[in-house]
């Protein structure tokens, strides 16, 4: 019989109900508003009574309303019929809900229960099986979409019965298991898992730390990120957050994008649904929604929502990795989702940290942040999740406590800076802030030795030395005037303008530049290392400043044609004849600077 309970007190969308039984933390319940069933979820256990957060407007909820428990965790259904679809943070298919505002205790399908899929086996009557092991699989638009063992089985079970090839929906019974104890388990291409528990169907095994390649050179080049790997974008409003997700989706090196839009503003959120399906992808020339999937939650719609919304696509990008695919998932924005978290927090009347947020919000978020990763399948195949987060600080403030607790967490700081982005220089990541710790991983460092060019982290070091140095350089000039300071200094800063035109700065918009592959990216980056490290003659500043214009100019031809176009090789001689002008005679030793 399942626990019952009753409101006794209301605080927005924070509930205390009185139950006269059992009850879990994070466990779901239904209070009944007039017929309308409110979903909720349990936050906090005091003895016989307990504090719900409701994902539905409150409004009109009073003391003395009964409410029932599911016993389960709030959970999502897994299968195939995911990708293409835009689903709420509670996995509320929004197609197929009617009007334009959405309404409450309204819940819908997340699949298709009565779409039939060609399902195709792939284990036999007699197999030994454990959680997440693959016993099928069925096309899902282009992508081998595997059917698998329910992520909670406990040890290992045989296949007593598995259909044979043919066509089925996705709830019915496609095979039956039987456990250790002699229990039959049916199962249906549907998995339900909760979301605020990690799958555990893994081996574990040291990251091999590949590169995951972005195609935005200021990344993939200066601030690498792992297959696998964490990284956040923090950045005030107009920096290019939205277009720098966007092109992470187009270009990356993932097989699923999971995007997440928790708790942003509701234009926002139309651009994600009205753009991303109008996306070509690149790789197959289809369209890229149809291996994507979106989790959209507004910042109007009730703060619980808007908190399930990143455990929700975290979830999803789980189920993918599980069958061996790369995932991409890009949430925006983690400050709402920590302000959500510090609603709930300050009406649980618990002691508030800095800027009012919860004492442990570094925590939750590391725990969140720990949950991508690249695996071993108990097959031996690989997935990977790869995690971009998007930062919205209040005034572009990269020392608020949201930026501050994820810095701890995540491995790749790319910090968007409003006055490159006022400048026009996109993508505004400031390449003296950001960072990757990645590159400083000997085992990435040896990847990128083997799989790029030997040498290829010393170059990219000495890359960020000279726009250090072009940085104080301007910082002279600018103080002391162009005619107060050395020659030497306009050389650096021109130096440092040649890596900022030719590397970090790149135009998401044109079908050549707005993806750079590695092979591109290492040609460029040497062209550039060598005008950085060789020495010049001139006669003045002005001489300094209409040579490394010539020069931006000519790397600009470079990057607009074709690569390995006779055209692309024409820039390419016409730069280098230019360039030995102004060399040194005889410049054997070459200086960073």
């Amino acid at each position: 019989m399942s626990t019952k309970g009753k409101v006794v007190g209301v605080v927005a969308n924070l509930v205390t109900l009185e139950v006269d039984g059992p009850v879990g933390q994070n466990e779901i319940c239904f209070i009944d508003l007039k017929g309308t069933k409110l979903m909720a979820e349990v936050i906090k256990v005091m003895g016989d009574k307990v504090a719900v957060q409701v994902f539905e407007s409150t409004r009109g909820l009073q003391v003395g309303v009964s409410a029932e428990f599911a016993g389960r965790m709030l959970e999502v259904t897994l299968g195939p019929g995911m990708l293409s679809k835009t689903y709420d943070g509670l996995q509320n298919d929004l197609h197929k809900m009617e009007g334009v505002f959405l309404k409450r205790g309204e819940y819908t399908q997340p699949l298709n229960p009565g779409q039939k899929w060609k399902f195709t086996p792939l284990a036999k009557v007699g197999d030994e099986v454990e959680a997440a092991s693959w016993l099928g699989e069925v096309k899902e638009n282009w992508l081998d979409h595997k059917i698998m063992v329910p992520f909670d089985l406990k040890g290992t079970a045989k296949i007593k019965k598995i259909v044979s090839a043919g066509e089925y929906t996705s709830d019915s019974e496609i095979a039956v298991l039987t456990d250790a104890n002699g229990n039959d388990i049916s199962v249906s291409m549907e998995i339900k898992w909760a979301v605020k528990r990690e799958v555990s169907a893994y081996k574990s095994k040291p990251r091999p730390f590949k590169l995951f390649e972005t195609g935005v050179r200021t990344v993939d080049t200066l601030n690498p990120l792992a297959e696998g790997g964490t990284g956040f974008m923090p950045g005030p409003f107009g920096a290019g957050k939205t277009v720098m997700q966007h092109s992470f989706a187009k270009n990356a090196n993932a097989d699923i994008i999971v995007m997440v839009a928790c708790g942003e503003r509701a234009n926002e959120v139309v651009e994600i649904f009205t753009e991303f399906p109008e996306l070509e992808d690149p790789r197959t020339g289809r369209k890229l929604m149809e291996r994507t999937v979106i989790i959209a939650n507004t910042s109007n719609m009730p703060v619980a929502a808007r908190e399930a919304s990143v455990y929700t696509g975290m979830t999803i990008a789980e189920y993918y990795r599980s069958m061996g695919m790369k995932v991409l998932l890009l949430a925006d924005s983690t400050s709402r989702w920590a302000q959500a978290l510090r609603e709930m927090s300050n009406r649980l009347e618990e002691l508030p940290g800095q800027d009012a947020f919860p004492m442990d919000l570094s925590a939750i978020i590391a725990q969140f942040y720990a949950r991508n990763g690249y695996v071993e399948l108990n097959n031996g195949k690989t997935g990977s999740i790869t995690f971009l987060g998007a930062v919205s600080p209040a005034g572009g403030n990269l020392k608020e406590p949201v930026t501050e607790s994820t810095k701890k967490a995540a491995r790749c700081f790319y910090a968007l800076d409003q006055a490159r982005a006022d400048s026009k220089r996109y993508p505004a990541i400031d390449p003296i802030e950001s960072y990757s710790k990645y590159i400083e991983y000997p085992e990435l460092v040896a990847y990128l030795e083997e799989n790029v060019q030997k040498g290829w982290a010393d170059g990219v070091q000495i890359l960020k030395d000279v726009l250090l140095r072009g940085k104080e350089a301007k910082d002279q000039i600018n103080i002391l005037g162009d005619d107060g300071v050395p020659l030497e200094y306009h050389i650096t800063y021109n130096k440092s303008e040649v890596v900022d035109f030719s590397i970090l700065q790149q135009d998401s918009f044109d079908k050549v530049d707005g993806t750079t592959p590695m092979p591109r990216q290492k040609q460029l980056t040497n062209v550039v290392l060598d005008i950085c490290q060789s020495n010049y003659n001139f006669e003045d500043f002005e001489d300094v400043n209409k040579f490394f214009r010539r020069i931006i100019n000519l790397i600009n031809q470079m990057k607009y044609t074709k690569f390995e176009s006779q055209e692309f090789y024409a820039a390419e001689k016409e730069l280098k004849d230019f360039t030995a002008t102004k060399k040194v005679a005889n410049d054997n030793k070459k200086e960073s600077a």
